[in-house]
């Protein structure tokens, strides 16, 4: 599991072309946004939803 702080973090994966996500604990929840629009809609998600997440992704069951 990643550790986030208060401050808004960009993702490892991110490529140079700005196309990432920035990622910050919220009072024990997850937040999400995406870094070229930082005044956007940002996702919420408890610690739980967010490893669930995240598992998906990496299992892959989110791939075009």
């Amino acid at each position: 599991m990643i550790t986030l702080g208060p401050e808004w973090r960009k993702s490892s994966r991110s490529d140079s072309n700005g196309n990432c996500v920035e990622l910050r604990d919220r009072g024990g929840r997850v937040e999400m946004r995406d870094s070229k629009d930082p005044s956007g809609p940002v996702l919420g998600f408890d610690h739980n939803a967010f490893a669930a997440f995240t598992s998906s992704v990496k299992a892959g069951r989110f791939n075009l």
